[in-house]
């Protein structure tokens, strides 16, 4: 029998306290417990960033963290920042600049690019893409995914 424990961790605002089981990551806790199912499981290696999240403040790749290393933590999840409005800006210039295709990474790809924006300064185009770098996009090519967010980080 797999051992579980009790874990208290704060999503998207709201304090969750769960027994979860001790070797669940925490991208799967999110996705089957919590049915928060915008960040995705790609290559569950820690390579892809499909499981992109924030733990009190940093970007994580969801996949590599476990879930009950999280306890006392704040977790926000994609759709936390979207309910919130946090991304607003970011997801308009995503859609206008057609920054998204099928997808899949889009969610890790926002989380990534908010950590960037939210360091309040302008960055260049090599920037912006050493900081995506981290999260693969096999439909778009990156042009316009890095158009998106230079246009809202540089304004």
């Amino acid at each position: 029998m797999e051992q579980t424990l009790t874990t208290t961790m704060t999503v998207n605002g709201a304090q969750v306290t769960r027994s979860i089981p001790a070797r669940q990551h925490l991208v799967d806790f999110l996705r089957e417990e919590l049915c928060l199912t915008g960040s995705h499981l790609g290559c569950e290696h820690g390579v892809c960033g499909a499981c992109t999240i924030r733990v009190n403040g940093e970007i994580v790749r969801g996949c590599l963290m476990l879930a009950v290393q999280a306890n006392g933590c704040r977790v926000d999840t994609i759709e936390g920042l979207s309910d919130s409005k946090e991304l607003e800006k970011l997801q308009a210039a995503f859609h206008r600049r057609n920054a998204l295709q099928c997808g899949f990474c889009t969610p890790g790809m926002l989380m990534a690019a908010q950590d960037l924006i939210r360091q309040h300064k302008k960055v260049s185009r090599d920037e912006i893409r050493t900081h995506i770098g981290g999260n693969y996009c096999r439909c778009t090519g990156y042009q316009a995914i890095v158009d998106a967010i230079e246009e809202v980080i540089n304004g």
